[in-house]
C-alpha cells in the first residue's frame, strides 16, 4: 500500500503519525514537507473531500492568523486559496492511502486507512 503524508517535522503529532506509517509492514511512505512544497488549492480540495471534512475543519487555528483573517467563516475557495498561499494554515498531518484520506489528529486515526 502507498501512503502520502503531508508532514511537518516540527510537529509531534505529525512525527508520531509518520512513525506509525513507517512501522506498518507493507506501507510505502511518501513524505511531503508541505511547508516547503505546499499542495495546490485543488489538491487540498480533493484531500478534504476524500476525508469527508470541510476546508474550514482542516484549517490550523493555533499559531496562525486564521481567526483574524476571518477564515473560519469564509467560503471554501477563500480558505483553500489562503492555505495554498500560506501553508502554515494547513492543519497536519494529512495522510492519503488507497483506502482514503484522514486528518490524523490524534495520530491513531491513521489506522482507519491502513
Amino acid at each position: 500500500m502507498n501512503a502520502t503524508i503531508w508532514h511537518n517535522p516540527a510537529c509531534g503529532t505529525s512525527r508520531k503519525t509518520l512513525a506509525i506509517l513507517n512501522e506498518t509492514p507493507g506501507v510505502n511512505v511518501t513524505v511531503v514537507e508541505y511547508l516547503k512544497t505546499p499542495p495546490s488549492a485543488e489538491k487540498l480540495d480533493q484531500l478534504y473531500r476524500d476525508a469527508g471534512i470541510t476546508p474550514q475543519q482542516g484549517l490550523r487555528m493555533r499559531g496562525t492568523d486564521a481567526a483574524e483573517r476571518g477564515l473560519p467563516d469564509a467560503d471554501d475557495k477563500t480558505v483553500l486559496d489562503a492555505m495554498a498561499a500560506q501553508p502554515a494554515l494547513i492543519e497536519r498531518p494529512l495522510v492519503e492511502t488507497d483506502k482514503g484520506v484522514r486528518l490524523c489528529r490524534p495520530q491513531d486515526i491513521v489506522h482507519e486507512i491502513l
